[in-house]
């Protein structure tokens, strides 16, 4: 940020990145989706309250409905018959929408390598940052959140408001470097390819 000299030599106005300030507001008020699955939750309630204080980052107000947030953070085992649900939630949440998975029965599945468990949250949702531990104590969360708030300030939406998205002029992948998903779970059979389905 820079300070600009006017016309007649005073200092009275401040000149700035566009992107900067809307990353800069952004990344300060964070409002967190009230989302726990099991014991990681209750780490993530230790962070809201007043020893951890997630308040400083902006992030202490927890929100009861995905229209009002814009960071869900999945904290704890997500089962087959969750993920559908986690999915939907994530859907009904604005752009723009981070997430921030908590734990590792959130990250791979945890301990719980069974027919019920996903193995990562990332199978249903894009993830953008991986939280580590069983469970991870409320400073591995707050961690977390400061490298998620570091990665907004990296954005640009002034690009995806004129169209262009976060890539730069001359970074689109080809077609041919991208590869088509994975079926890995249960909940991925559906996902539509190019190949012409057999007779």
């Amino acid at each position: 940020m820079a300070v600009g000299i006017d016309e007649h030599g005073g200092s009275g106005f401040i000149t700035s990145k566009v992107d900067w300030v809307i990353n800069w507001g952004r990344s300060s008020a964070l409002w967190p989706m009230t989302f726990g699955l099991a014991c990681c939750a209750i780490e993530m309630m230790a962070t809201g309250a007043s020893r951890f204080d997630l308040d400083r980052f902006g992030a202490g107000v927890f929100r009861p409905s995905p229209r009002q947030s814009d960071l869900i953070i999945i904290a704890g085992t997500v089962t087959l018959k969750m993920a559908t649900v986690v999915k939907r939630v994530y859907d009904q949440m604005p752009e723009p929408k981070w997430v921030l998975s908590m734990g590792s029965c959130a990250n791979v599945g945890g301990p719980f390598n069974s027919y019920s468990t996903l193995q990562g949250v990332d199978r249903v949702i894009p993830v953008d940052v991986y939280v580590p531990g069983c469970p991870p104590r409320p400073e591995a969360l707050l961690y977390g959140i400061m490298r998620l708030q570091d990665k907004i300030m990296r954005e640009h939406p002034t690009r995806f408001f004129f169209g262009k998205g976060d890539v730069r002029p001359g970074e689109e992948p080809a077609a041919a470097d991208v590869a088509p998903p994975v079926a890995g779970s249960p909940l991925e059979k559906n996902i539509q390819t190019d190949e012409p389905t057999p007779v």
